[in-house]
C-alpha cells in the first residue's frame, strides 16, 4: 500500500522512478494481487496515468486489463477504472484540445498510435464481445465507459469493429437498448456511437432500422422539443440519415411504417419567425435534408412516387410550400427548403399540379412560380438561391407537359396581360438582361418548357418580341439569333461565354427534333455563316466551349433538315462544313463539349450546382441531348449523299416490311383469340354433353319409374271399377242409389279416359327421349370434329409461328447486309442489294402463301362456329323438352294420387252400402260372385256406352 501511495501523490521514499518502470510495477500489481482492493487501486493509478502515459500503458498494461474484465466482472467498480483506461489509451482527446498548439507531425504520430492500439485490441475477437456484454450491466460506472470506449474504437477502426459486431450474438440488440436508458448521457453518447456503427454498412443499418430504430429515434425528436431542441435532435437526424440515406430498404420500412406523416410536425410555421437560433437552424436544415433522401433523383422510381404521394396526402408538401412563402425565414434555410420542394414534386403531377395552385401572400395574390422567377432573375439575390429555384422550376416542368404549356402560354401574344407579371415575361426579362447568370438562367429555364415537347417547340417560334418602338417585332428565335451573331453587343452587354453558352443550350434544345424549327432558323442566311465562322476560327482555351455548341447547333440543322429550303439542304451543309471547316475539324470541335469539367459534373446530378456563378455553364437535362445527338452528328456528316438515299430506301423497305409483319402479327394474334375462344366453346360444350347424359339418363329412369307406377295403377283402378260395378248392379237391383252408381260408372270411364292418354303422352315421350339421344349423338359427332379443326388450326398456327421466326432472321441478315454494304467498297454494295432484293421478293412470296393459309385458316373457324352455334341451339332445345316433360312428369303424379284418393272413397262407400244392406236384412252374394256379376255387368253396359 505504501507503493499505491508514493504513486498516487504521497512522498517517494527513495529515488523517483520513470514511468515506465511505475506502469510495469502496478501492472505487476494488478497481476498478482489476490485482494480485490489491491487490483482496484492497482488499476485506479493506471487510469490517472494512461492519457500522460499512452504508449506504456497501452503496451504493458491492456493485456492485464483485459484479464480484469474477464474475471471481476462483479465488482462495476474495477470493471469502470479499466474500461477508462482503455479509453484513454485508444483515443487522443488531450492532442485534440492541443492540436493548435502542437505541430502536424505529433498529431499524426498520436493518430497512429490510437490506431495501432485499436489494432492490438480487436485482434481478438472475444475482447469486443466481452465488452458488449459488459453492457448489459446497469451501473453507469461500468454502462458509460464501455459506451465510449466502443464509440472510440469504430472511429478508429470502423470496419472491423462493425463486423465483429456484427457477428456477435445479439451485438446490434445490446447496442440499441442504449438508447431506451434513462439517464441522459448515456442516451446521448449512444446516439454518437450508433452514428459510428450504422456509417457506410447496409447490412448493420437493416438490423437497426428493425430494431425499432426510427420509431425510438422520431419519439426523442419530439421529446426534445423537434426543430426548437438542442444537439440531441441533432444527432437523431444524423442517425436516420445514416440509416435511410443509399439504403432502399430502410427507405421502404420507413415509408410503410408511416413515419413520413411524423415529420410534419417538424414544419410548422409560426406567426412570428423572428429569434432562429443556431441550433434550430441546423436541425431543420438536417430536417429538410432527411425529406430530401426519401425523395432524392438517385432512388428508384417506384420508392420515389410512393414517397412523394405520401407526403402530399400528409400535408407535408403543403407545410414545405407555407416556409416558401412565409416570412423572416433564414437565406439558407429558405434555399434548402427550395430544393426540398423542388425534388418533392419533380416528376409527380399531383404534386406539380398542387404547386402551381401555390399562391403568395401579396396584394395582388401572385402565384409561387412567379415569385420564385423574380428571385432568379435579380442578380442581388444570392446565387445559391437562384440556383434553387431554377431547380424547382426544372422539377416543376420535368415530364409535366401541362405545365410546359402553361408556361410557353405567358409568352403568347393571345395571352399576355398588361396588369400581370407571368413566368414568361420574367423568362424574356432574364434572356436579355445585363447579368450573364440571369441569362444562362432563363435560357435553361426556357429550354426545359420544350424538353421532350415537339408541340411547344412549334408553339413558341409564335412569340414575338418588341425590342423597340417604332419597329416591327421579330421573333423570339430570331432574337436569340440575333444576340448570337452580333458580338460587339455581347462585349458590350457584359455577358460573354455564360450568356452565348446559355443561348446555344436553349437553341439547341429547341430545333432538336423539330424539322419546323430547323427551317426557321436556316432562313436566316447570317445564322449559318456565323456558327461556320465560330467552328472554323483558332480561338483561346474560353471560346473552346462555345465552338463546340455551335459544331453542335450546325449537326443538329443537318440531322432534322426536311430539305424545304433550297440554299440549305443536308448536301450543301454537308459541302460546307467540308470546305470552310472540314470534317476532321468539325468532329473536333463537337467533342470539346464533353471534355469540359462543368459537363462531367452536371452530368452526375439534376440539381444545378458550381462553386461560383461563372461555373454555371451546363444543365444536366443537356448533357443527356448531347451524349444522345453526338454520335448521330457525326455520322451525318461523314455519310454521304448517296450512302443516305440508299439508307432512306432500305429504312423505307423495312418499315414496309416492318408494317406487314405487324399486319401478320396482329392477324395471327387474333386467330390465337378465336382458336382458345373456341377452345373453351369445345370445352363447356363437352362439359354441358356430359350434363345433358346424364340428366337424359335420370329422366329415362323417373320415365320408367312412372311406368312402373303407372302400371300398378291400372291393376288397381280395374280391380275397384269391378268391385264397383258389381256393388252398383245390386243397389240398383235393391232400388238404392242408382244416380250416385251411375255418376260412379262415368267417372270409372273417365279414369279409364285418362289411363290412355297417359300411356300415349309416354310414347310419344320415349319417341322425344330416343330422337334426343340421336341428336345428342349427331352433337358429339359434331365436337369430334371440330376438335379435328382446332388440331389443324393448332398445326396452321405452328407453321405460322415458323415463319415468323424465318422472317426474324430475313430480317436479322438484312442488318447484317446493311452494315456490310456501309463499311465495304461501293462495288460491294450493289451485289448485297441484290441479294436483299431476292430475299425481299422470296419474302414476299411467303408472305401470299401465308396470306392464303391465314385466308383458309379463317374459313374453317367460321365453319367450327356455325358447328358450334348449331350444338348450342341443340342444346337449347333438350333442356327446355327435359324441362317439360319435368312438368309432365310432375302433373301425371299429381292426377294419379288424386284417382287413388277418390278410388279410396268409392271403396269407402261400397263398404258402407253392403253394410246398410245387410242391416236390412238383403241377401248379399260372395265378393267372388259380386266381381264376376260385376264383370257381366261391364260387358252388357259397354254396347250402351258405345
Amino acid at each position: 500500500m505504501n507503493f499505491l501511495r508514493g504513486v498516487m501523490g504521497g512522498q517517494p521514499a527513495g529515488p523517483q522512478q520513470s514511468g515506465a518502470e511505475t506502469i510495469q510495477k502496478l501492472c505487476d500489481r494488478v497481476a498478482s494481487s489476490t485482494l480485490l482492493e489491491d487490483r482496484r487501486d492497482a488499476v485506479r493509478a493506471l487510469k490517472s496515468l494512461s492519457k500522460k502515459y499512452r504508449l506504456e500503458v497501452g503496451t504493458q498494461a491492456m493485456g492485464h486489463l483485459i484479464h480484469v474484465l474477464q474475471t471481476d466482472s462483479s465488482d462495476s467498480e474495477i470493471i469502470g477504472y479499466a474500461l477508462d483506461t482503455l479509453y484513454n489509451v485508444i483515443s487522443n482527446d488531450e492532442e485534440e484540445e492541443q492540436d493548435e498548439s502542437e505541430e502536424e507531425n505529433s498529431q499524426k504520430e498520436a493518430e497512429d498510435l490510437g490506431s495501432q492500439l485499436t489494432d492490438a485490441l480487436i485482434n481478438e475477437q472475444e475482447n469486443i464481445t466481452l465488452i458488449l456484454r459488459l453492457l448489459e450491466e446497469f451501473d453507469f460506472h461500468v454502462r458509460w465507459p464501455g459506451v465510449k470506449l466502443i464509440t472510440a474504437l469504430l472511429k478508429k477502426r470502423c470496419g472491423p469493429v462493425q463486423g465483429i459486431i456484427l457477428v456477435s450474438p445479439m451485438g446490434v440488440s445490446r447496442l440499441m437498448d442504449l438508447l431506451a436508458d434513462s439517464r441522459e448521457i448515456i442516451r446521448n453518447d449512444a446516439l454518437l456511437l450508433l452514428q459510428q456503427l450504422t456509417k457506410g454498412n447496409a447490412a448493420i443499418q437493416k438490423i437497426v432500422a428493425f430494431e425499432n430504430a426510427f420509431e425510438r429515434l422520431l419519439d426523442i425528436i419530439s421529446e426534445e422539443g423537434s426543430s426548437d431542441g438542442g444537439i440531441v435532435v441533432e444527432d437523431c437526424l444524423l442517425l436516420l440519415l445514416s440509416l435511410l440515406k443509399n439504403n432502399s430498404s430502410n427507405q421502404n420500412f420507413y415509408k410503410e411504417g408511416s413515419y413520413v406523416q411524423r415529420m410534419k410536425p417538424w414544419f410548422e410555421v409560426r406567426d412570428d419567425n423572428s429569434g432562429w437560433s443556431a441550433q434550430k437552424v441546423t436541425n431543420l436544415h438536417r430536417m429538410l435534408q432527411l425529406v430530401r433522401v426519401m425523395v432524392s433523383p438517385v432512388n428508384s422510381p417506384g420508392a420515389i412516387s410512393s414517397c412523394q404521394k405520401a407526403m402530399h396526402h400528409c400535408g407535408l408538401l403543403q407545410q414545405l410550400c407555407a416556409i416558401l412563402m412565409a416570412t423572416g425565414v433564414p437565406a439558407d434555410i429558405l434555399t434548402e427548403t427550395i430544393n426540398t420542394v423542388s425534388e418533392v414534386i419533380r416528376g409527380s403531377q399531383d404534386n406539380q399540379d398542387y404547386f402551381a395552385s401555390v399562391n403568395a401572400p401579396s396584394n395582388p395574390p401572385r402565384p409561387a412560380i412567379v415569385v420564385l422567377l423574380m428571385s432568379m432573375v435579380n442578380e442581388r439575390q444570392p446565387f445559391v438561391l437562384r440556383c434553387a429555384v431554377l431547380y424547382c422550376f426544372q422539377s416543376f416542368l420535368y415530364r409535366n407537359h401541362k405545365g410546359q404549356e402553361e408556361v410557353v402560354s405567358t409568352l403568347l401574344p393571345s395571352t399576355i396581360e398588361a396588369s400581370s407579371i407571368t413566368a414568361g415575361q420574367l423568362l424574356c426579362g432574364g434572356l436579355f438582361s445585363s447579368d450573364s447568370l440571369s441569362n444562362w438562367c432563363a435560357a435553361v429555364a426556357l429550354s426545359h418548357a420544350l424538353l421532350d415537347n415537339p408541340a411547344q417547340k412549334e408553339q413558341l417560334l409564335r412569340v414575338q418580341l418588341a425590342t423597340s418602338a417604332g419597329t416591327p417585332p421579330i421573333s423570339l428565335l430570331q432574337q436569340c439569333t440575333n444576340i448570337l451573331s452580333q458580338g460587339d453587343k455581347i462585349e458590350r452587354r457584359g455577358s460573354k461565354v455564360q450568356t452565348r453558352v446559355g443561348l446555344l443550350i436553349l437553341l439547341c434544345s429547341w430545333i432538336s427534333s423539330c424539322p419546323i424549327a430547323v427551317t426557321h432558323f436556316l432562313h436566316n442566311h447570317q445564322n449559318v455563316s456565323y456558327l461556320t465562322g465560330q467552328i472554323s476560327e483558332n480561338q483561346g482555351e474560353d471560346e473552346r466551349l462555345v465552338q463546340g455548341l455551335c459544331a453542335l447547333l450546325l449537326g443538329i440543322c443537318i440531322c432534322y433538315n426536311d430539305n424545304s429550303l433550297e440554299n440549305h439542304t443536308k448536301e450543301k451543309l454537308k459541302q460546307l462544313i467540308e470546305k470552310r471547316i472540314g470534317k476532321e475539324n468539325f468532329v473536333e470541335k463537337l467533342s470539346f463539349i464533353s471534355k469540359q469539367e462543368q459537363y462531367s459534373r452536371a452530368a452526375h446530378q439534376p440539381q444545378p450546382t458550381g462553386p461560383t456563378p461563372e461555373h454555371m455553364l451546363f444543365d444536366h437535362q443537356f448533357t443527356k441531348l448531347v451524349k444522345e445527338l453526338e454520335g448521330v452528328v457525326t455520322k451525318s456528316v461523314y455519310k454521304s449523299s448517296e450512302e443516305e438515299r440508299k439508307e432512306e430506301e432500305v429504312k423505307k423497305t423495312l418499315e414496309q416490311h416492318d408494317s406487314i409483319m405487324t399486319q401478320y402479327k396482329e392477324l395471327i394474334r387474333e386467330q390465337d383469340a378465336q382458336i382458345n375462344e373456341l377452345k373453351e366453346q369445345v370445352v363447356s360444350l363437352s362439359s354441358q354433353s356430359e350434363q345433358m347424359k346424364r340428366t337424359v339418363a335420370q329422366q329415362v329412369l323417373q320415365i320408367q319409374q312412372h311406368r312402373d307406377q303407372h302400371s300398378i295403377l291400372k291393376l288397381k283402378l280395374e280391380k275397384g271399377s269391378q268391385q264397383a260395378g258389381g256393388q252398383g248392379e245390386e243397389a240398383q237391383m235393391n232400388g238404392l242409389q242408382r244416380e250416385e252408381l251411375s255418376r260412379l260408372r262415368e267417372e270409372l270411364q273417365e279414369l279409364r279416359g285418362r289411363s290412355a292418354r297417359l300411356e300415349a303422352e309416354l310414347a310419344d315421350r320415349n319417341a322425344i327421349i330416343t330422337s334426343l339421344n340421336s341428336e345428342r349423338a349427331q352433337t358429339v359427332n359434331g365436337l369430334e370434329n371440330n376438335a379435328e379443326t382446332l388440331k389443324e388450326l393448332e398445326a396452321l398456327r405452328s407453321r405460322v409461328a415458323s415463319q415468323s421466326t424465318q422472317i426474324s432472321q430475313l430480317q436479322a441478315e438484312k442488318q447484317d447486309l446493311l452494315k456490310t454494304a456501309a463499311q465495304s467498297a461501293k462495288e460491294t454494295v450493289d451485289p448485297a442489294g441484290s441479294d436483299l432484293q431476292s430475299l425481299l421478293t422470296a419474302q414476299t412470296q411467303e408472305s401470299e402463301r401465308l396470306k392464303e393459309e391465314v385466308r383458309r385458316l379463317a374459313e374453317s373457324g367460321a365453319g367450327a362456329e356455325r358447328q358450334l352455334a348449331s350444338a348450342n341451339s341443340s342444346v337449347a332445345v333438350l333442356e327446355a323438352e327435359r324441362a317439360r316433360l319435368q312438368e309432365e312428369l310432375t302433373e301425371s303424379r299429381k292426377e294419379q294420387d288424386d284417382l287413388l284418393m277418390l278410388l279410396a272413397d268409392q271403396d269407402q262407400k261400397i263398404t258402407t252400402l253392403r253394410n246398410r244392406l245387410k242391416a236390412l236384412g238383403e241377401p248379399i252374394e260372395d265378393e267372388d260372385d259380386l266381381d264376376s256379376q260385376d264383370q257381366g255387368d261391364d260387358d252388357d253396359d259397354e254396347p250402351d256406352d258405345d
